[in-house]
């Protein structure tokens, strides 16, 4: 069901497709192949793919509330082609996004077939950010929680940040990494 592939794919934009008879037993839910150049991930079909508000990224997805009146929380899926900046420090400014008053963070690595990734779990107030990016500007989300994933490929590095209330993140954190194939049953405590 999940793979990682390294085939070279000249796509800018994600190709959706719905994988033919594959449902998720333990949820009953449909999943669609996603491939982004040389990442495929498997995501639920309730997960949909929107327009992106930035060049640099490869795809946004919006997951729909888990209740009534929450709101959809945002995967994001990004690539860049000389480099994304080490590990440590790319968590390290994951974590700085949240408040350090009432903060929890969780860092882990596991493996994917061949391939490693590392995890920031981070809960608290979000600083999220709104309006374009070269203004930096941020407004407070309280109870939210981020998931975000280095997923060192051997053609690239790609980063997924899933964010949204705390309650709706902690539920598709499983989502997120079989999407993947990842496991937090097999992931070891990560230390900077």
């Amino acid at each position: 069901m999940l793979r990682l592939t390294s085939a070279t794919l000249l796509l800018l934009t994600p190709i959706v497709s719905e994988a033919a008879g594959d449902v998720d037993k333990a949820t009953e839910t449909s999943t669609q192949e996603v491939k982004l150049r040389t990442l495929t991930l498997i995501l639920p079909t309730s997960w949909k793919s929107m327009r992106s508000s930035s060049s640099m990224r490869l795809g946004t997805y919006q997951i729909p509330p888990s209740k009534k009146g929450g709101k959809p929380a945002e995967l994001t899926v990004y690539h860049f082609g000389g480099g994304g900046g080490g590990v440590n420090d790319n968590l390290l400014r994951w974590i700085s996004q949240f408040d350090s008053k009432g903060r929890k963070v969780r860092l882990t690595r596991g493996t994917a077939g061949d391939d490693d990734y590392y995890v920031a779990e981070v809960s608290g107030t979000y600083n999220m950010p709104v309006g374009p990016p070269v203004l930096r500007r941020t407004k407070p989300a309280p109870d939210s929680r981020m998931l975000a994933v280095i997923l060192v490929l051997e053609k690239g590095v790609y980063y997924l940040k899933l964010t949204g209330e705390d309650e709706l993140v902690a539920q598709q954190s499983e989502s997120l990494r079989t999407a993947f194939g990842g496991s937090k049953d097999s992931e070891k405590k990560y230390e900077l």
